[in-house]
């Protein structure tokens, strides 16, 4: 069983190597490293930063391949010798080390199928609640519980960049900020309709409700993507914070409310005490929404063309949540599912992402 689960890992590692060329990765760094030598390169701090981020990001790529490379190599030498001299506390050993490198292979391989072009930003998230009322409105703040513990796990930072409570429970909208690398390509997959159905605590009858609510994920764009934006589309409004529980209250109009008027689209943000932050904030927000809409016209028109059939938004419903009669969480797209409902609620969505990611890959890839 040891053999076979490190023959396993050893020919995971290839197919993932074969994601990319190692060599031209090298060579993508020397390339790198060369520019950030110029005499000229701090010229631009904002474009020079960026490129030592990036190259960070392709050394750290390279640099726990060949570590995990190296752990691979290690244990099938203890794997040999076990075979030769049996030896009870190297067999231990192996057997405590091998999950370990089995758990990183894991999310490295997780890690190299995010390529798209936004994957490695960090992530705007948000909720809106159906129809329903409170029954809604609940189910949208479990939604938001779910995120930040699923956030919190994988020690991404959390803002919270606007928050409308609830009439009586739960959220009517909520936008969160969700910062760390590949915080976008790894949440990208939440975006859709989440469905639920449980016995709702609101019903003294106790009957069983059918809630509905939407998840938006953007990424969050730099300076360097370019949105033509006309200051004289914008109406631009200030008003008092508020937040759950009494966070982010503020007795003065320090949150910004932004209206991009051609489209109707609306961003707001109240995570900063200063309002000029927060206007900054606010119109980040609104070219994501600004991109992500131009991306769905593209979508779209491309489908059209080739008479393909398209969800988009409120029309996909991507996974369903059932705690009554029985517990089942499911993804419609991949079919993916699991019985512990309370473990995905409590942030545990990495198989679903993961299962999103191969399948996406396999889309792209059906041979």
């Amino acid at each position: 069983m040891l053999i076979k689960k490190l023959q396993i890992c050893r020919q995971k590692l290839r197919t993932s190597g074969g994601l990319f060329d190692l060599d031209a990765l090298n060579e993508r760094i020397a390339e790198n490293e060369q520019r950030m030598a110029e005499p000229d390169f701090w010229n631009d701090s904002e474009k020079a930063q960026k490129l030592i981020n990036d190259n960070n990001q392709l050394k750290e790529r390279r640099d726990t391949f060949t570590h995990l490379r190296d752990q691979l190599d290690e244990l099938a030498t203890s794997v040999e010798l076990l075979k030769e001299m049996p030896d009870d506390d190297l067999e231990q050993d192996l057997h405590q080390k091998l999950p370990v490198v089995e758990k990183e292979l894991h999310e490295y391989r997780l890690s190299q199928l995010l390529s798209g072009q936004y994957d490695a930003n960090n992530a705007i998230l948000e909720i809106h609640p159906g129809a329903g009322g409170t029954e809604a409105q609940d189910w949208g703040e479990m939604l938001l519980r779910m995120y930040i513990r699923w956030a919190e796990q994988h020690h991404f930072e959390v803002e919270t960049a606007s928050y409308e409570a609830g009439e009586e429970a739960g959220i009517k909208s909520v936008t969160l900020l969700i910062k760390g690398h590949n915080a976008f390509g790894y949440l990208h997959p939440e975006k859709g309709v989440h469905r639920l159905v449980r016995i709702s605590p609101f019903d003294a009858a106790g009957r069983r409700h059918t809630s509905f609510a939407s998840v938006d994920v953007m990424p969050e764009l730099d300076e360097s993507v370019e949105i033509d934006i006309d200051p004289s589309d914008l109406r631009v409004d200030t008003f008092r914070s508020s937040g759950a529980g009494g966070q982010h209250i503020n007795k003065t109009e320090s949150a910004v409310r932004i209206t991009h008027l051609p489209t109707g689209i609306v961003t707001s943000s109240q995570a900063e005490r200063s309002q000029l932050q927060n206007r900054v904030t606010a119109m980040n927000m609104l070219k994501s929404k600004l991109y992500e809409l131009e991306q769905e016209k593209q979508a779209k028109h491309r489908a059209e063309l080739e008479g393909e059939q398209l969800d988009i938004g409120w029309g996909s419903q991507i996974r369903s949540y059932v705690f009554h009669p029985y517990t089942l969480v499911k993804d419609n797209r991949t079919g993916y599912e699991i019985h512990d409902g309370q473990a995905v609620m409590d942030g545990d969505l990495d198989p679903f992402i993961d299962a999103y990611l191969q399948w996406q890959l396999s889309q792209k890839n059906p041979d």
